[in-house]
């Protein structure tokens, strides 16, 4: 085999530049050949059979929606996406980039370079690997949708090495190099080592056996379940259960230390094997081992010297006494590969295994760690990389100006930067959301240290031997002391295995540090005694998974005092929200503070958030003067590993950042392998607004009152009294006929009942506008009537005008007489109904509170409101009683824009209008037996598909009976016309009707702050409220052009000495932009205009060359590359 590997090493080092594309293939061939793979098969015409091949093709869509076709050079499905350079440097005209027109001087695709070079050139080969792995990331996210994205990205520099970046989470978003910073590069040379071509085929033939949490979970697990059986001896032999945890723990972590040679090696396995003879001599040994390890020293225990460890483990050295079964236990434990252990699990684990009342569910209930990291990843690590990408290509575009010492200085702020961000999770548990927040942390600060590495050298690196990512930047809040611990051995331990996964080399002393980090606290509160909010340490991103407690539950879980007192600690907050929200709530406020320092938060949540009593929590913050937007959010996701013991959990996951932004909502579309310890989620993704609901598109709550709607619509009368209601036996009795004006104060009466099931025939005494003594004088009968049956119960009413004015209506809506006068009829809505149907009343009818009025008499108007287009608006504008929709004015009239009618428009509907209302009169008039309700029932299913002939027999009566066919087909001609009259395509989804609704809602708030206002009834509302209203307006200019610019001194300014801020400003324009923009157009958005267009382009020039933006015309314009 060696013979072989040398053969393949001699033909290909040392083969410079050369033609890439004629190159890779051969070179991938005769590796396979080498390592015994498959080769690649011929490319077939159509592309789903081409699952391993070269130049597979994708389909990039452009602007115009037309698809160009690229090309990646071998793609193994479900195993790699492999991009092949062979190495040349770009010559210095186009290294140069920004000098002069810079855009024009860019390497685009197609040209080829002027010079040469080799592996190992500097800053051009750098460039030439970090966009092929650009390109291929970008290649993954290309495509086809049943394809998912595979777990291994590969960048060929033909001839010299292969770098390997890997991504098991599956999403296809951030390729991390693998498996560490030393060993992610393969050199040629390296192909002599077995491990290293092992690696190489496992990629190729079963890429996900390499993936760590497959082997760690069994792993941890195995040791947990050992540590249970110890735990449980101790605790019968009378121990108790906190000094149980604590020994344990030490032991544990001496068990670690062995295995990375931090005390050595098989020297505490033998110490456990001496005891298993001798258990009477265990608890001295240990002892003396913690006593050396917590001082540093010699250990006579184990013959030799120990390193310094200090911290906090030690410091108490107390061992317990053991029988030899507990010691094999532990001598069982420590057989296994602490390296292996998975820390991101192991602390739920040790809770487990140390609680008694969790021990029978050891490895039963508990979170994958790739759940963790979703939340993790958008929280904490995805806005950190998309500024590293904006600080490398900022360097990038130092150095290619020759500004080197800038260039280094640049990515060793960012490294003092990462060093000292402040991560903290406020419910931390046993640390697993820290851990991971550590751990992806420290893979992108490997990547910053090999740019440091690229850039200058190992020169760079001088002095950041002790200046690294570690333990003490994550905070924790665990109000559990057992968990508080678990939390600070799980981080030392996650910490010192990255340490010699990437480094190497022995730590410093003392290797254990008293960080004070893992704070045992209560987060939302000080105590029951104290109800006051406890403060929090500051931190620059908050997350984790706080507990699950329902709103409803909180006294019978925590207790009367406790609840209490929380509540009595966060007086803004509505009791019936769930414990969760408190940390939600506490986050958001920290987060608009003016002057904080935290830049998102993300927390795991019940999926109840986007109910009502959680989404109260939101919307203050997402509607308040300084928001915060979500700019993640899974509405419903699996939480706990699905076992026979243990039932799934279904959780939302929400990501908050200061400001007005669009968000990123994913929405599971499949989930597989829920019960392993790997499983696989994959989502539908969308941009845009996401509301407090966890939807985007049409935010609803939006949607402002319109002035061309005011004064119209009102609930109906609230009489505070049912002797207002009488027969109209009663009310000749009562002089009705006699006294002559009281015919119109006594009225015909309806509530929704009599709207949708048939009427009462009962009438109201409505005296507004009659003063008591006239009453008394014309009405006498009606005096007395109210004075024994109302006023006796408006005496206890606590409202002084009630009690004053006993003989009018408790609420008489003054506002909506004046609008219902002189009209002949109006049209009338159910409050609170299954079916949204609007239909006329006459004008002697007085409608009740249960009613919602809207004072028109235009059968435009009531066709307007029947149909599709409002009554769609009505249903997401309104909330719910029950199951059934609620109409509420002030949101579903009062913002709705009417359409602006043509005389045919409005003849048209007034006309189906008119049918319509009609229609439904006649059937009910002529069957006694129907309902609206009931009407409406059958249309809804015929409308949604049921065939007459299939109807029960008491539907098919009211179909025939109602003659539900034309009902439906009014409908359908009142929805077809409304269409028309706004211009819209009449088949519009509802979402889609939604957002053409809402956005002519914000062009019509646009208008009148203008001055324009589009009554719905001009003849009365202006009369009454024009003048008025048109003298409040306040009358602004157009918005200006397509940048929403006024005038050129309201823009922000370009920096012109802070590259980094220049950067992070294009990035953010590119974003912004949302396509492809060009330079002018980039500096366009800045103060000083063109003049900054040269610098601009300098920019754009740096983030092509790193990969991040991409351009479909030779450089003329830019689009930034957004994550898959």
């Amino acid at each position: 085999m060696q013979s072989v590997v040398e053969t393949f090493i001699r033909r290909w080092q040392g083969q410079e530049g050369g033609q890439e594309r004629a190159n890779y293939a051969l070179f991938l061939t005769e590796l396979c050949d080498l390592l015994g793979l498959p080769h690649a098969q011929p490319a077939a015409a159509s592309t789903e059979a081409n699952d391993y091949v070269f130049e597979r093709v994708v389909r990039e869509p452009n602007r115009d929606g037309a698809p160009t076709r690229r090309r990646i050079d071998l793609y193994k499905r479900d195993c790699f996406v492999l991009e092949a350079k062979q190495s040349r440097i770009f010559g210095d005209k186009s290294l140069r980039g920004a000098a002069g027109s810079a855009e024009n001087m860019l390497p685009f695709p197609g040209m080829e370079p002027q010079t040469r070079g080799r592996r190992g050139a500097g800053r051009a080969w750098d460039v030439l690997m970090r966009n092929a792995r650009a390109q291929a990331e970008d290649y993954v996210r290309l495509l086809p949708p049943d394809h998912e994205p595979p777990p291994f990205l590969l960048v060929c520099d033909v001839g010299h090495c292969i770098e390997i970046y890997a991504n098991f989470r599956r999403d296809g978003k951030a390729y991390d190099i693998f498996p560490d910073r030393r060993t992610y590069r393969i050199y040629l040379e390296d192909l002599r080592d077995e491990a290293v071509r092992k690696r190489l085929v496992s990629i190729w033939s079963d890429p996900l056996s390499l993936d760590p949490a497959r082997h760690a979970a069994k792993v941890t697990r195995e040791i947990a379940t050992r540590i249970a059986k110890v735990s449980q001896a101790l605790e019968k032999a009378g121990h108790p259960t906190e000094d149980v945890a604590m020994f344990l723990m030490r032991v544990l972590f001496t068990m670690f230390a062995e295995d990375v040679d931090l005390l050595p090696r098989n020297s505490f396995k033998r110490l456990l094997k001496d005891c298993a003879d001798r258990p009477e001599i265990f608890p001295g040994m240990m002892e003396e081992l913690w006593r050396a390890m917590d001082e540093g020293g010699f250990s006579a225990t184990i013959r030799h010297p120990v390193r310094r460890f200090n911290g906090e483990f030690f410091r108490n050295r107390r061992a317990l006494p053991l029988r030899r079964e507990e010691i094999g236990e532990l001598a069982a434990a420590a057989d296994h590969d602490w390296k292996d252990v998975e820390p991101a699990i192991f602390g739920t684990f040790l809770e487990q295994a140390l609680n008694p009342g969790e021990r029978r569910r050891l490895g039963a209930h508990y979170t994958p760690r790739a759940y963790v990291e979703r939340l993790v990843i958008a929280t904490v690590i995805e806005p950190l990389r998309l500024e590293w990408a904006g600080i490398r290509a900022t360097a990038d575009r130092q150095k290619s100006e020759g500004r080197e010492r800038q260039a280094i200085a640049s990515v060793q702020a960012f490294h003092d930067r990462l060093c000292n961000l402040r991560i903290l999770d406020p419910a931390c548990g046993t640390a697993n959301f820290l851990y991971v927040s550590l751990e992806l942390m420290k893979t992108l600060e490997s990547d910053v240290l090999e740019a440091l590495t690229d850039l200058g050298g190992q020169e760079a690196l001088h002095g950041l031997e002790s200046h690294t990512v570690d333990p003490h930047q994550f905070l924790g809040l665990e109000v559990n002391p057992r968990a508080a611990a678990i939390a600070e051995l799980v981080l030392w331990i996650g910490h010192l295995q990255l340490h010699f996964r990437n480094n190497g080399g022995i730590p410093s002393e003392p290797i254990l540090k008293a960080f004070h980090n893992i704070r045992c606290m209560d987060a939302v509160l000080v105590s029951p005694e104290d109800p006051r909010r406890p403060d929090w340490p500051e931190a620059d991103y908050i997350v984790g998974n706080p507990p699950f407690i329902g709103g409803k539950d909180l006294r019978a879980r925590l207790g009367q005092p406790y609840a209490q007192a929380l509540w009595a600690a966060h007086p803004h907050m509505n009791e019936s929200a769930d414990f969760v929200m408190y940390w939600w709530d506490r986050s958001a406020e920290l987060l608009t503070r003016k002057g904080s320092c935290l830049k998102r938060f993300g927390f795991v949540t019940t999926n109840s958030i986007s109910q009502v009593f959680q989404r109260r929590v939101m919307e203050r913050y997402l509607g308040a003067k300084s928001p915060l937007s979500l700019v993640m959010a899974i509405p419903d996701h699996p939480w706990t590993k699905v076992t026979r013991d243990s039932a799934a959990v279904r959780i939302a996951m929400t990501v908050a950042e200061a400001g007005k932004l669009e968000g990123q909502l994913m929405q599971v579309v499949s989930e597989d392998g829920v019960a392993t310890d790997t499983p696989v989620i994959l989502f539908r993704e969308t941009i845009g607004t996401i509301n407090s609901d966890l939807t985007t598109g049409a935010n609803m709550g939006a949607a402002a009152p319109l002035s061309a709607n005011f004064g119209l619509s009102s609930r109906g009368v609230s009489l505070h009294g049912k002797g207002f209601i009488v027969t109209a036996k009663e009310a000749g009795h009562l002089g009705r006929d006699r006294h002559p004006g009281l015919e119109k104060h006594i009225r015909n009466y309806r509530n929704g009942r009599d709207l949708t099931k048939r009427p009462r025939e009962v009438m109201a005494i409505d005296l507004f506008g009659c003063t008591q003594d006239a009453v008394r004088r014309l009405y006498p009968e009606v005096y007395q009537h109210l004075l024994l049956t109302v006023k006796p119960e408006r005496d206890r009413n606590n409202r002084a005008t009630y009690r004053d004015n006993w003989w009018i209506f408790g609420e008489p809506r003054r506002e909506l007489r004046p609008a219902l006068a002189g009209l002949s009829r109006f049209v009338a809505t159910v409050e609170t109904a299954k079916h949204r149907v609007f239909q006329f009343l006459d004008a002697d009818v007085l409608p009740d509170n249960m009613l919602v009025v809207i004072a028109t008499a235009d059968p435009a108007d009531l066709g307007i409101l029947s149909s599709r287009w409002h009554t769609i608006w009505a249903s997401a504008q309104g909330g719910t009683l029950e199951d059934r929709p609620r109409y509420s004015k002030s949101r579903c009239f009062d913002p709705f824009p009417f359409p602006v009618l043509s005389n045919t428009d409005r003849q048209a509907i007034g006309l189906l209008g008119e049918a319509l209302d009609a229609h439904r009169k006649r059937v009910l008039a002529d069957h006694p037996h129907l309902t609206l309700t009931g009407l409406y029932n059958v249309l809804d299913l015929i409308v949604s598909g049921t065939h007459p002939d299939r109807l029960e027999r008491r539907d098919r009566r009211i179909f025939e009976d109602g003659l539900v066919l034309i009902l439906k087909e009014l409908h359908d001609e009142l929805d077809m016309a409304v269409a028309a009259a706004y211009g819209w395509p009449a088949d519009l989804a509802h979402t889609d009707i939604l957002a053409h609704l809402l956005a002519l809602n914000k062009e019509r708030t646009r208008e009148e702050k203008r001055g324009i206002v589009r009554w719905v009834r001009p003849d009365y509302q202006i009369e009454r409220f024009g003048s008025e209203t048109e003298k409040a307006l306040q009358i602004e200019a157009d918005l200006g052009p397509a940048l929403g610019i006024a005038a050129r001194g309201s823009l922000p300014p370009f920096p012109s000495r802070n590259d980094a801020a220049q950067t992070a400003l294009v990035i953010d324009a590119l974003i912004a932009a949302g396509g492809a923009v060009d330079a002018a157009g980039i500096a366009g958005r800045f103060r000083q205009g063109q003049r900054v267009r040269p610098a601009v382009a300098s920019v754009l020039a740096s983030l092509y060359r790193m990969g991040l933006v991409s351009t479909a015309d030779m450089g003329r314009t830019f689009a930034f590359r957004r994550a898959a």
